[in-house]
């Protein structure tokens, strides 16, 4: 391919409105342009990578027996209710009136979609298992969208379903779909790894996350070095590395207007994990109190899975009418009306702590958990802190940011209930289809690379991804000799099914490098007058910056050696 004639607008400076490293070069290597906020248009090089990474999905979905279906974008309305997904997704789902005043969604993922493929064709344990994939553009009403492909309102999604006819075969489909990913994203180049998470709205038993760790990440996951646990922060668990053990009697201390734990640990002269938070909240229409340590917070998703959806914090008046005082200094003894206490394990066995007295300006210490507070039940549902224990091995875990690459979820029969997708068993009774469902974001994986494998020149593509192999770089190519020498291993690279991109263009030398090392081809060719007096071109590699200078009649062998080495 003759730069001259392929359409990549690069540009030498940073959009301002670009913050995040791999948006910055997808728009300075002629990648991507924007058309609205998280919308963007795929130009030829960034379309022709997208292409590769498509391919590779493709090639290891079919592997495991997925077959590929189109599924429509426009979805009614209706379809959606059945599963009350419509009013879940809330504004993040895209709506519409049609010309008969319908109302129609713009699918953000196909769960009920496939649920009516199946309800309405499968009939019999016979037909199953069965696992349907698709690539095709979703769309999502961001907020704010931002970090340019990371988060957009429209995009390019790998979303799978497998149907079974129990737990064990779901089992079976969920773990193939691991693997899949992992060769998958393997393939691709990046250093990924998987973690437990939230279900979420999409519901079911179990989920898994393949992450990449990056700073620019709006993920957060717990990770061990030592043994490898991984968990995103929703579910993730750890170990108190110290515990609040000090004898002392029930007395009351004066707090004038100290409300929060900072200003009550500052105030006492004592760390914040001496204290107890209460939290007043309304499950299904009753109060009860949450207790955690001071130094931790609620984990709002853990609090989803214990409760369900319908909690939320009481309000100052529902408080004072339980504590009889403000909040901040509420606390569990003492209190004017008996409500359900649940208490986090961070304050489990242990004793010397100091709680709000149920009394304005006033808080009580020497709190033994054990003695002085009924506790109806002991919980999980705080975020774990950095330097936490490993519920696993007790090692100092890690909290990093991360960029999801894929989700994976065992749905079970949410949605085959829901939606009344059901088979006949071997005994003629009629059951639910178990469901697993599993996406991948398509763009992620490209803007995941760049910031994986991108220097201050720019991108510094792989083989596997790398739009082309080779760049040539011809200095002067108005020379005569240089531009037949170039013209003829371009051809001979093509006819041999080496994808190259040959730069023809009347620029400076020093132009032609700058583009050369912000478009990351593996490998640069650069032909000049002073080497070629000699017989001679130069081979260099964009990631390590390596040069070999080689006799024209000898380069195709240092090159085929080249690219057998590169990744």
């Amino acid at each position: 391919m003759r730069l001259s004639r392929y359409f990549i607008p690069t540009l030498k400076e940073i959009p301002a409105d670009a913050v995040v490293k791999s948006h910055q070069i997808m728009l300075r290597a002629g990648l991507i342009r924007p058309l609205a906020a998280g919308i963007y248009s795929y130009l030829p090089l960034g379309w022709r990578v997208m292409r590769k990474v498509i391919q590779i999905i493709r090639e290891e979905m079919d592997a495991i027996g997925a077959q590929e279906f189109y599924l429509p974008a426009l979805n009614p309305i209706e379809i959606w209710e059945e599963t009350k997904r419509a009013s879940d997704f809330g504004e993040e789902m895209f709506r519409f009136q049609d010309r008969k005043n319908q109302t129609i969604v713009l699918a953000p993922t196909h769960e009920e979609i496939i649920c009516d493929i199946a309800r309405g064709e499968i009939r019999s344990y016979k037909d199953l298992p069965q696992i349907w994939y698709q690539i095709q553009t979703k769309f999502r009403d961001e907020p704010r969208p931002r970090s340019g492909v990371l988060r957009a309102r429209q995009f390019i999604m790998k979303d799978s379903y497998s149907l079974d006819v129990d737990e064990q075969g779901l089992d079976k489909s969920y773990q193939l779909h691991a693997q899949a990913y992992k060769k998958i994203f393997s393939r691709c180049g990046l250093k990924f790894f998987v973690v437990g998470a939230s279900t979420g709205l999409m519901g079911g038993s179990a989920s898994q996350e393949f992450m990449l760790e990056s700073e620019i990440g709006e993920d957060v996951v717990v990770i061990c070095d030592q043994c490898g646990y991984a968990a995103n922060i929703e579910v993730a668990t750890g170990k108190l590395k110290t515990k609040i053990q000090q004898d002392g009697e029930l007395t009351e201390v004066y707090t004038p207007d100290k409300r929060t734990i900072e200003q009550v640990s500052q105030f006492l002269n004592v760390e914040p994990n001496n204290l107890i938070k209460s939290l007043m909240y309304v499950i299904d229409g009753s109060p009860v109190m949450i207790l955690i340590r001071g130094d931790y917070t609620v984990n709002e998703s853990k609090m989803m899975k214990l409760f369900g959806n319908n909690f939320r914090p009481a309000t100052e008046a529902e408080v004072a009418e339980i504590c009889g005082a403000k909040v901040g200094f509420i606390g569990p003894i003492g209190l004017i009306k008996s409500i359900p206490i649940y208490a986090d394990n961070t304050i489990k066995n242990q004793r010397g702590f100091i709680v709000g007295a149920n009394k304005d300006h006033y808080h009580l210490k020497g709190v033994d958990v054990q003695r002085d507070i009924k506790i109806q039940q002991f919980i999980d549902v705080t975020t774990v802190n950095r330097g936490d224990g490993c519920p696993q091995c007790d090692y100092s875990l890690r909290v990093v940011h991360a960029i999801e690459l894929g989700h994976i979820f065992k749905l079970g029969t949410k949605y085959s209930k829901s939606m009344g997708v059901t088979f006949l068993d071997a005994t003629g009774q009629e059951r639910p289809i178990v469901m697993g469902s599993y996406g991948i974001g398509i763009e992620r994986i490209i803007a995941a690379f760049i910031e994986q494998h991108a220097d201050a020149r720019g991108i510094i593509w792989n083989k596997a991804l790398a739009p082309f192999l080779v760049h040539l770089i011809p200095i002067n190519y108005r020379n005569q000799t240089v531009q037949l020498i170039a013209d003829k291993i371009h051809h001979n690279l093509e006819q041999k099914k080496i994808p190259t991109l040959l730069d023809d263009r009347e620029v400076s030398p020093g132009f032609k490098f700058k583009d050369a090392d912000l478009l990351g081809m593996p490998i640069q060719i650069i032909i000049g007058e002073k080497n070629l007096k000699n017989q001679c071109i130069e081979l260099k590699l964009r990631k390590t910056n390596e040069s070999f200078i080689e006799p024209l009649d000898k380069f195709e062998t240092k090159l085929q050696e080249l690219l057998e080495m590169i990744e």
